[in-house]
């Protein structure tokens, strides 16, 4: 019998599980996750403990990091851009650090919101070259509404595991088009692809049977590979590179 979508998602919660390693030091737990950043190392968070409160941070990698890249937070855009990304997850940037506190019982979800988030930021600022000057998802807003596409940005989605998980762009039905979900992938590596599939497979249930998902993928400095553009259309997302993003124009709009 082919695979069910709940069978899909358990094995996902279950491969995260199995592929989560914890380490103790002083004061703090280390938790290594399965997602890799685009050095292709695993995102470690950090756990600790402030009263009843929970505190899970990524100790300053994710913005440290692209920093040391080259791609400084040093413009009044680029700010209102991480800090528009990070509430989408509920999470806050405290002293360069990404940073939530929850209660015992919310710390799966906020865990799970945490590393979605660096995910994200890693994802959003991910320039191929330091001189690139425009950031993807700035120049992917700037199409939609030169299209006047009509949409609603940064939309959270409840899916059927208990995660959340949150799309850049939703587009209303329209009378010609169903809904259609948008998602920006600046970085288009196979992570990155399953983690939207996973977003996808999770909530799907709660949308209209209809409804359309699209990844637009940042090619201007390499294509995607053939594997990430398998692990997509194999969950019914459209992947849209971002050079024949006009193919799709129509669609969106309408």
């Amino acid at each position: 019998m082919p695979t069910t979508t709940h069978q899909l998602i358990d094995d996902y919660v279950q491969w995260l599980r199995d592929r989560t390693a914890l380490r103790e030091l002083e004061d703090w737990v280390e938790v290594t996750t399965p997602y890799l950043d685009r050095h292709n190392d695993y995102l470690q968070i950090y756990v600790g403990r402030q009263g009843d409160e929970v505190i899970l941070t990524d100790d300053g990698y994710i913005l440290r990091d692209l920093e040391q890249s080259g791609c400084a937070l040093d413009t009044d855009k680029r700010r209102q851009l991480l800090e528009s990304t990070l509430r989408g997850f509920g999470i806050a940037e405290r002293g360069g650090a990404l940073e939530v506190r929850t209660s015992e019982g919310g710390f799966a979800a906020k865990k799970h919101d945490l590393v979605q988030a660096m995910l994200a930021v890693n994802d959003l600022f991910y320039l191929a070259q330091p001189v690139v000057a425009n950031l993807f998802k700035e120049d992917v807003i700037s199409w939609l509404d030169a299209l006047a596409v009509r949409y609603t940005r940064d939309v959270r989605l409840a899916g059927r595991s208990g995660y959340d998980h949150r799309f850049d762009f939703l587009v209303p039905k329209s009378p010609v088009e169903p809904e259609r979900l948008v998602q920006t992938i600046a970085n288009p590596t196979r992570d990155r692809a399953e983690s939207l599939a996973f977003a996808w497979l999770d909530t799907r249930d709660t949308r209209p049977v209809e409804s359309k998902v699209y990844a637009l993928l940042n090619d201007e400095s390499s294509s995607a590979s053939e594997s990430v553009v398998s692990a997509l259309r194999s969950y019914d997302i459209e992947p849209v590179p971002w050079s024949r993003r006009q193919e799709v124009a129509a669609e969106l709009a309408a």
